[in-house]
C-alpha cells in the first residue's frame, strides 16, 4: 500500500519505522533535508524534501496514488491543511496529528467533516488515557482496554512471592476462583502463547484478560488488590501532564504537578485551578522530599528527556511510592528501564502507531472483519488485536476447539452484545461479535489470518 508520512520526526519516524517494516510502500516527505537524507539512510523509503502544505510537493510524493497519507508535524493546523489538500488531490485517505487541548472532541468532529479527514489523532491524550487506566489499577504494569472499556488486559510482572508461580494455566480460574485468561507470557527473550500445562516462573512478564470486574476479583484473590491512586504527583507540565491530571481530577484524585517554566506553571493554574502546581526544579530530590513524594500514591515523569524519566522513576521507587509510570519513547531505554525493574513505562510515540498501524491494516481488511483495537504487547514482541467480526464463514458457528489456527496464536476474548466472554472450546464466534487476538511472531491484517 502507497503512504505518504509528512513531518518525520519523533513521532513521524516512529510511524515510518513500523509502517516500512510491514511492507509498505513509505514516502517521507520533509523540510528538513539534512533529517530527510538521515532516514532515507536507514530506511527503506523514497525521500521528499519539500514544504508537505505545498501542491507541488505533494504532487511529487505521488499523492494522487497514495492510499494514506498522515500528516504529523509539530503544528495542528498545518497537519490539517496538509491533509485537506491531500484529499483534494486523491489521496484515499488522510490522518491528521491535533495536539492543541482547545480542539475539543465538538470541534474536531466538525473539522474531520469539513476537511475530509478520515481520523484525528492526539497522542498525548492517548498516552494520557493509558496512565490514566494503569493509575486505576496500580498493581499492573500496563492496562490495556477493548470494546470501551468491557474488556481488558493487564500486564503483570512476577515477583518471587506470587501465588500464580508453579501452577499450570489449567489449574489457575478454579484455584482463584475468576474468569481470567493468562494469554502471552515473556520470559527473558523469548514471548510465549502459553497452553494449559504453561507453568508460570517468577520473573515473567504476563499479560492477563478478563471483564474488569473479573480483573479486580483476581487481583483481591493473588493478594496484589491495591486502590486507585488517589495522591498523584506529575513531574513535568507537557500536554501529557495536562490531559492526565483532568482525568484525575475529574475522577476525584488529588494531583500536584511540578515544571521549572513559571510561563507553563502559570498556564496549568488558570486550566486546572484544582491541580496544585508547582515552580521548581522537579529533578532537584529536596524539592521533591519537600513536596510530599514519601506520602504519594503515584509518581509520573513527564519531561521531555527520556534519561531524567528513567532516574526519577527509580528515585520515587527508592521512596516507596506504590506506583511509578515513566513517559520513554526511545524504544532501547524502555528495554534497560524494564530489565532494571521499573515496569511503569508510557510511550506517546508506541500508542500513535499503535492507531495508524490499526488503522493501515484495516484498509487491507476484507468485509468480513474490521480491526477496532490495536496494542504493542511485551516490547513490541506480541500484539492483541482487536475484530469485529461481520461475516466470515470459515470462523462462525464454528467450535473454537475444531478451528486450525496457526501457532502463536490465541483467542483471548469475545465480547458479545456487550458482554465478556472467556472463550473455551465449544464456545463460538457469531457475526456481530468483537474477537480479542493475541498473536507473537507474526502480522495479522484480517482476522482469516489465523487460520491455517
Amino acid at each position: 500500500m502507497k503512504i505518504i508520512i509528512v513531518g518525520c520526526g519523533k513521532i513521524g519516524s516512529t510511524i515510518l519505522a513500523s509502517l516500512t517494516a510491514e511492507g509498505h510502500d513509505v514516502t517521507a516527505v520533509e523540510v528538513d533535508a539534512d533529517l530527510l537524507t538521515e532516514i532515507t539512510n536507514v530506511y527503506d523509503v523514497m525521500g521528499v524534501c519539500g514544504n508537505g502544505a505545498d501542491c507541488e510537493t505533494l504532487a511529487e510524493a505521488g499523492v494522487a496514488d497514495a492510499e494514506l497519507l498522515v500528516a504529523a508535524t509539530g503544528s495542528d493546523e498545518f497537519n490539517m491543511l496538509t491533509c485537506y489538500l491531500a484529499g483534494r488531490m486523491g489521496a484515499r485517505h488522510t490522518i491528521a496529528r491535533i495536539r492543541n487541548p482547545e480542539y475539543n472532541d465538538k470541534s474536531l468532529n466538525f473539522m474531520k467533516q469539513e476537511l475530509g479527514l478520515s481520523m484525528a489523532i492526539n497522542p498525548e491524550l492517548l498516552a494520557a488515557r493509558e496512565m490514566y487506566h494503569t493509575l486505576k489499577l496500580p498493581t499492573a504494569a500496563k492496562v490495556e482496554t477493548f470494546s470501551r472499556g468491557n474488556f481488558e488486559m493487564i500486564e503483570l510482572h512476577l515477583k518471587e512471592d506470587s501465588p500464580l508461580i508453579g501452577v499450570p494455566l489449567f489449574e489457575l480460574r478454579s484455584k482463584f476462583d475468576a474468569k481470567f485468561l493468562v494469554c502471552v507470557v515473556g520470559r527473558g527473550d523469548e514471548v510465549y502463547i502459553p497452553d494449559g500445562r504453561f507453568v508460570l516462573q517468577a520473573g515473567d512478564h504476563v499479560g492477563i484478560t478478563a471483564a474488569r470486574a473479573e480483573i479486580h476479583k483476581l487481583m483481591r484473590a493473588i493478594g496484589a488488590a491495591s486502590k486507585q491512586a488517589r495522591d498523584v504527583m506529575i513531574l513535568g507540565g507537557s500536554r501529557t501532564a495536562y490531559y492526565l491530571a483532568k482525568q484525575l481530577l475529574v475522577s476525584g484524585s488529588d494531583v500536584k504537578i511540578i515544571d521549572r517554566d513559571r510561563a507553563v506553571c502559570e498556564e496549568l493554574c488558570d486550566a486546572l485551578p484544582k491541580a496544585v502546581v508547582i515552580h521548581g526544579d522537579g529533578s532537584d530530590q529536596e524539592l521533591l522530599a519537600e513536596e510530599g513524594i514519601r506520602d504519594m500514591d503515584a509518581f509520573v515523569a513527564l519531561t521531555g528527556m527520556d534519561e531524567q524519566n528513567i532516574l526519577l522513576s527509580f528515585f520515587a521507587a527508592s521512596q516507596n511510592v506504590p506506583k511509578v509510570i515513566s513517559k520513554i519513547n526511545r524504544p532501547e531505554l524502555a528495554a534497560m528501564a524494564t530489565r532494571l525493574g521499573l515496569d511503569g513505562i508510557a510511550s506517546p510515540r508506541r500508542t500513535i502507531t499503535n492507531v495508524v498501524l490499526r488503522y493501515a491494516r484495516a484498509l487491507h481488511n476484507s468485509m468480513g472483519s474490521t480491526i477496532e483495537t490495536l496494542y504493542s504487547l511485551m516490547d513490541d514482541r506480541a500484539e492483541a488485536i482487536e475484530f469485529l467480526v461481520q461475516d466470515e464463514p470459515s470462523l462462525v458457528n464454528v467450535p473454537l476447539k475444531e478451528l486450525p489456527l496457526k501457532p502463536n496464536i490465541l483467542i483471548a476474548g469475545i465480547i458479545r452484545n456487550r458482554r465478556p466472554i472467556i472463550p473455551a472450546g465449544d464456545d463460538r464466534i457469531l457475526p456481530g461479535d468483537k474477537v480479542v487476538l493475541v498473536v507473537a511472531g507474526r502480522r495479522l491484517q484480517d482476522i482469516k489470518d489465523i487460520l491455517k
